[in-house]
Parts: structure tokens; C-alpha cells; sequence
């Protein structure tokens, strides 16, 4: 058994996938309508046939109050993998995005967190 698909829930498919493929470098590997929203998936440029991001939408009634309920604990939504999490919070934020923990280490690994700009906090994770 592996992990095939997980998802993040957005509040907008049309800027999510622009921020995770634009901002974040991921690359667009299935789009399918499904009525008012879409079946969008996104993968690493590095890894093209491993997991697939769907880009879900935020829509459940149950959606909207987790996740505020996660941010306002600080708590990611999930997490990505990075070679150097100091260098990647530079390019972010050189592309504007705002984290909300600096890079922070902990143990064997160096963490950092950011918003997504779609309702979620994402930490990013270099394992020492």
C-alpha cells in the first residue's frame, strides 16, 4: 500500500493552482470538470508519477470551520519536503509569500511554516 492522492481543501481552485504551481514550482498533472468545481492535481517536477496534490475544494460545510480552527492554532494543513528550508523561505518570500514560523530546528529536521494563500498553513520540513 502507498500513498497515492491527498489533498489540501482551498477556497478557490483558479488561484489555488496558480500559487502551487507558480509560487510553489508544483506542475499541474490532472484537470477533470466535476460540475461547479474540478479534479485538480498537482505533482513534483521532481517526481512526476509520485503522490498527487489534489487541489479540493472548500465546500462541506465542515470545510471552513477546521480549517480556520487549524490556522488559528498554527497548525499546518500538511506538509512538503525541502533540500534547504532556509534557502526555499528566501525564494518564497522573495515571491511575497508570509510565513508565519521562521525556520525552526527541531531535532533532526528544520521546519518551517507559511500561508497559502487559500486558507491553509503548509509546513516545509528539511530532514538533517
Amino acid at each position: 500500500m502507498r500513498i497515492h492522492v491527498t489533498s489540501v481543501l482551498v477556497e478557490n481552485q483558479d488561484e489555488a493552482l496558480r500559487f502551487y504551481t507558480e509560487v510553489l514550482g508544483f506542475v499541474k498533472k490532472v484537470e477533470v470538470p466535476l460540475g461547479d468545481h474540478r479534479w485538480i492535481t498537482v505533482v513534483s517536477p521532481d517526481d512526476p508519477d509520485g503522490c498527487e496534490l489534489l487541489l479540493e475544494p472548500d465546500s462541506h460545510p465542515a470545510a471552513k470551520p477546521w480549517k480556520a480552527a487549524l490556522v488559528n492554532d498554527g497548525i499546518p494543513s500538511t506538509s512538503f519536503a525541502v533540500d534547504d528550508v532556509h534557502s526555499e523561505c528566501d525564494r518564497l518570500r522573495g515571491l511575497g509569500v508570509r510565513f508565519t514560523q521562521d525556520p525552526l530546528r527541531v531535532g533532526p529536521v528544520t521546519t518551517a511554516v507559511f500561508d497559502d494563500t487559500c486558507g491553509n498553513l503548509i509546513q516545509i520540513v528539511q530532514t538533517t
